[in-house]
């Protein structure tokens, strides 16, 4: 750990002191912006956001939600976790005891055994083993609600998250911060950028953590650095390249246990794994190229490169989920654990082109965005695992690996040696095809079409074996949708889509799964005043998925693709300045998700009946989030706070298992001492209220943090 303290510190040190030598020469105009004004919404970025083409709010005909550089800021949002409970549209799912981000939207859920998808300045980033996502180097976070299949490719039905990432802005500027927190945690970031003359825009933003965590033995040591550099090759043309390293050691930790299905019997602080194992280590290094050039006001082209390479390697000791292996259902203390050694190792490459423009014939305007894209993702997996043999047989308690839950004696036993279960290599190869047309019909009616081709082959080698499997896949994911302008700050609008997921793995026989597929259609209105200070949204839908991944009633263990499942429901979100200086943030979804045949649970074999709930999904989700900027003692101040309701959700599946709903609290407070000395205060879960986030099982729940406080300083220049 001192030789990454080191690295770091030198990292950082190293980019303030060429940012500080080097004279200012910010230009003139919309590239301006600071880098570290926290007012606004405003993204400048070097190129176009890809895959989206040129619209307003107001156009759109499907729901998005931009949380922006105010709001992570208000909320001193530090992972990706912490940005998205700001959406009551996304739900937390089960993290791999914490190794990665896993999230649903609208009710939905990808692969289980994979991190969910998210994307990063419309590129694929969120496939492969990095851990959990910092937001060190975010500038805004979008949840694009909805399929996006026709432009996007495959993915989740219920919508896309994509981080958009700060990117040079031609300026010298820099903001370093320094935060200090409840148990033993604590961070620094900078943010730094300047100019090589008129033409190059470079920008370092790196951070380092090291905390402890209300989990007893629980410590983790973070790090990253994302560098950047923006260059104009003329007056029309800019190419844009960013890099994005990150190194993190992060115990496995499958969290607390309910007892008989009761929660709350020992102290949510209480670790059940083995702390002699040591910390799982995630690993990333990527890159991002894109160049963009505009042939016309009207028409520009954007080309763009991006690899990622991941990795995740490591051991723990964790809750045994098979009943007949499993104590604690029997003396309501004793559990029972399995060992597990990992091997993880992921590879991403896309390339992308498009052209996107507009024109005018008579009184109709048309838009256009035509592109192609190509891909390749390899997914490496090595699984190791050392298990307790049946109750039946009447083992040991080291053969059991046990622990007694209410009084945990840690290194009781040997650590025991790893067989091998799973090493296997899947490659995922796809090109695509796609384009968006929408025609403004009048000034008040467009309408949307659009569509994606995609050409997919997977292939599985099972190295313990030596068989290989293989399939292909040619999909069209179409799009309509309508807007009507009701008024110049009203629009109603309505949608149909179409949606594709690969599925990992193979069944019985060998053979790969056929992809999930879904269809969705949506409506609502939307508001928008002209100043761009407030902006609503009203939205119904209803989505239906199919090929869903249960449990082989023939062969126990293995997984077939027949399950189907809905989600329905209603969402408002809010986001403006209702008076001056007072900005609120409502976000509430309703989601009503439930399966909708029977079938057998894909892991312990229980059947799960048409109209049970989906886990981890609530019905009901509301965020409100205040904050106040005024002026005091001539220097700026900003307060506020906010109420996060999550209510209960299935938290084992063929069960009646629930987690509660949790209602959270938090305040913040932030004023300027001196020019570009800023000084934050915030307690989160300020009632110190006892919550769980999310679980797979009774036996693998993540309890919520405790009340706790943070203390930021920064320095802007």
């Amino acid at each position: 750990m001192t030789n990454h303290r080191a690295i770091v510190a030198a990292a950082l040190s190293g980019a303030s002191l060429f940012v500080i030598q080097t004279p200012a020469s910010a230009e003139s105009g919309a590239e301006t912006a600071s880098a570290t004004e926290p007012e606004g919404d405003i993204l400048i970025t070097a190129t176009r956001p890809a895959y989206r083409g040129d619209f307003d709010e107001l156009e759109i005909p499907q729901a998005e939600q931009v949380i922006g550089p105010q709001q992570l800021r208000d909320i001193n949002a530090l992972d990706l976790n912490a940005a998205l409970d700001l959406s009551a549209s996304v739900a937390r799912q089960n993290n791999f005891g914490g190794l990665w981000n896993s999230f649903a939207v609208r009710g939905f859920v990808g692969d289980e055994n994979l991190p969910s998808n998210y994307l990063v300045n419309g590129f694929n980033a969120g496939r492969g083993f990095a851990g959990p996502r910092d937001l060190s180097g975010i500038e805004a976070v979008e949840v694009l609600k909805g399929p996006r299949a026709a432009l996007f490719g495959r993915g989740e039905p219920g919508g896309t998250i994509n981080l958009v990432t700060k990117r040079p802005r031609f300026e010298s500027a820099g903001e370093v911060r320094l935060l200090a927190g409840s148990f033993d945690t604590y961070r620094a970031d900078a943010d730094l950028q300047t100019t090589l003359g008129d033409a190059v825009g470079v920008r370092f933003v790196g951070f380092y953590e090291d905390a402890g965590s209300f989990r007893d033995t629980i410590e983790t040591e973070r790090f990253g650095f994302m560098p950047s550099v923006a260059v104009k090759l003329g007056e029309a043309t800019r190419i844009v390249y960013e890099l994005e390293y990150a190194r993190q050691e992060i115990p496995f930790d499958r969290g607390v246990v309910a007892v008989n299905g009761e929660l709350g019997l020992i102290p949510q602080s209480r670790f059940l794994g083995e702390p002699g194992e040591g910390p799982n280590i995630a690993e990333v290094l990527g890159h991002q190229l894109e160049l963009q050039h505009d042939f016309s006001d009207n028409w520009s082209a954007l080309v763009g490169i991006g690899y990622r390479d991941t990795s995740l390697q490591g051991t723990s000791t964790e809750a045994e989920l098979t009943g007949s292996r499993q104590q604690l259902f029997r003396d309501g203390r004793t559990l029972t654990r399995q060992r597990r050694f990992r091997d993880y190792d992921a590879t991403y490459f896309v390339a992308r082109a498009e052209l996107a423009g507009n024109f005018t014939t008579g009184d109709v305007t048309h838009r256009v965005l035509i592109g192609a894209d190509t891909d390749r993702f390899e997914n490496d997996q090595v699984f190791l695992r050392a298990r307790a043999p049946s109750l039946a047989s009447n083992p040991t308690e080291q053969q059991l690996q046990a622990i007694d839950i209410f009084d945990p004696v840690y290194g009781r036993f040997p650590l025991p040696a790893l067989s091998p279960l799973t090493d296997r290599v899947e490659v995922q190869k796809a090109t695509g095809v796609y384009a968006q047309y929408q025609i403004g019909l009048s000034d008040s009616f467009e309408l949307r079409v659009g569509g994606r081709y995609d050409d997919y082959d997977q292939r599985l080698t099972n190295r313990a074996n030596g068989s290989v499997a293989r399939t292909g896949e040619q999909r069209f994911s179409p799009q309509v949708g309508a807007v009507w302008r009701a008024t110049p700050e009203l629009s109603l609008y309505a949608t149909y889509g179409e949606n594709f997921r690969p599925l990992s793995g193979a069944d019985f026989a060998g053979n790969p799964f056929d992809p999930n597929q879904s269809e969705s259609v949506e409506a609502g209105v939307k508001y928008a005043t002209a100043d761009g200070r407030m902006s609503a949204t009203a939205s119904i839908f209803a989505i239906q998925q199919g090929n869903i991944l249960v449990g082989d009633p023939a062969n126990a263990g293995f997984t077939l693709a027949g399950g189907e499942a809905r989600s329905r429901g209603f969402e408002f979100d809010f986001n403006g300045e209702i008076v001056g200086g007072l900005d609120l943030w409502v976000s509430y979804a309703y989601v009503d998700a439930e399966v909708e045949n029977d079938v057998p649970d894909p892991d312990f074999g229980k059947l799960i009946e048409a109209g049970d709930r989906l886990l981890n999904i609530p019905e009901h989700t509301l965020n409100v989030q205040l904050a106040y900027s005024t002026v005091i003692a001539g220097r700026d101040a900003r307060f506020g706070g906010g109420v996060l309701h999550v209510g209960e959700r299935l938290g084992e599946v063929g069960t009646d298992f629930e987690l509660p709903d949790y209602t959270l609290a938090r305040i913040f407070a932030e004023a300027e001492l001196t020019d570009g000395i800023r000084l934050r205060f915030d307690i989160d879960n300020l009632f110190d209220t006892e919550w769980f986030a999310n679980s797979f099982s009774q036996l693998w729940v993540q309890p919520g943090m405790p009340r706790n406080a943070r203390v930021t300083a920064s320095f802007a220049f």
